[in-house]
């Protein structure tokens, strides 16, 4: 399972840097780099190579934001790359005026409503678990009293 500290991410705007690293892509978004990797290898990014240096301009950032985005509203890898194909059909990916949290803008009614039956049934079945584990402690707690 890749790691996704994005809620630790500085934030910083997409357009400040010309080209970054992979480190500095790692450390503003809060990803860690084998992420980068993977999201490269899958043809989610596509960095400027230099022998093996990784340098992202202001596209990829924006492409990793709304990856990043895609993975919050809880979309699969497959999905979130087909979303940016659509995006890109219609011609919004590009420039800075783009709008970088239209992500789904290529979506219809049945996909939204589809995707918030899907994040409602794990959310469901998280409250479940959370339930049962609440119990667990409490039996374990009454259990441990119960002995001193």
């Amino acid at each position: 399972m890749l790691s996704d500290r994005s809620t630790a991410a500085v934030k910083v705007e997409p357009f400040d840097y010309e080209e970054c690293s992979i480190s500095d892509m790692a450390r503003i978004y809060g990803v860690s780099l084998r992420t980068l990797r993977f999201y490269e290898d899958r043809g989610l990014l596509s960095p400027n190579r230099q022998g093996t240096a990784r340098f992202y301009n202001a596209a990829n950032r924006m492409r990793l934001e709304l990856i990043l985005k895609g993975k919050r509203l809880g979309f699969t890898l497959a999905e979130i790359q087909d979303l940016l194909a659509l995006r890109g059909k219609h011609g919004q990916s590009h420039g800075p005026d783009a709008d970088k949290s239209d992500l789904t803008s290529g979506l219809n009614n049945q996909q939204i409503e589809a995707q918030i039956a899907h994040l409602e049934r794990q959310r469901g079945e998280l409250d479940g678990a959370l339930t049962e584990l609440r119990e667990a402690l409490g039996k374990l707690k009454q259990n441990i009293s119960h002995k001193s």
